[in-house]
């Protein structure tokens, strides 16, 4: 169905089929979700008005994980605890210095990103607890540092460069000394090894 006969089915609860000749009523609920803000784009002309009031009835916000950091001991022992179960391993403890640093993370990934660290560190620890070191999470530049512009790069992407350059600078100040490097960078010689390997440094 196009656009006009999607407004049609909310509006009158009836569609046809493609082939039919007559309209069947249908009795749905109708859930929708969007990380953008409709109500702007509506203003902006970005998405069909008539269609944003027909569904939005009721309108529920979900804020994003940065904004409900009281939420993230919680979730991260259970999305901990489910990883565990699924592998069948010994559900590790989680630091009080890697929950500190779960609730100071931006998490531009939301709450996909946290399980993706999770997952990581607990394939990749080799200790009783999950330490900070062992969420590798992504740095976060500062203005000063970037000027402010990240391009045209997806978040991501940018932050992927960042880490790069800042990785390739201790390496080349401690003459590709790892050790040195990742004392230089403030992470462990683990936590340096596995973003080498996964930004392809030693490739290069």
């Amino acid at each position: 169905m196009g656009m006009r006969s999607n407004c049609c089915a909310i509006r009158e609860r009836q569609l046809r089929r493609v082939g039919d000749v007559s309209e069947d009523p249908v009795d749905v609920r109708l859930i929708s979700a969007s990380h953008q803000d409709l109500g702007q784009a509506v203003a902006e002309g970005r998405f069909r008005q008539d269609l944003f009031y027909r569904l939005n009835v009721i309108e529920m916000r979900m804020p994003p994980l940065c904004e409900r950091r009281e939420d993230i001991p919680h979730l991260a022992r259970h999305i901990a605890g489910r990883l565990m179960r699924e592998t069948g391993a010994v559900l590790p403890d989680i630091s009080e210095a890697a929950m500190a640093a779960l609730q100071k993370y931006s998490f531009p990934g939301n709450v996909r990103e946290l399980e993706n660290i999770l997952e990581r560190a607990c394939a990749l620890g080799d200790g009783a607890a999950i330490g900070a070191d062992d969420l590798c999470l992504q740095p976060r530049p500062s203005v000063a540092e970037t000027g402010g512009d990240t391009g045209d790069l997806p978040l991501q992407d940018y932050l992927d460069k960042v880490e790069r350059e800042a990785i390739q600078k201790a390496l080349e100040a401690t003459r590709g000394n790892k050790t040195a490097a990742a004392r230089k960078l403030g992470v462990t010689f683990r936590s340096l090894r596995y973003r080498v390997d996964r930004l392809g440094l030693d490739k290069d």
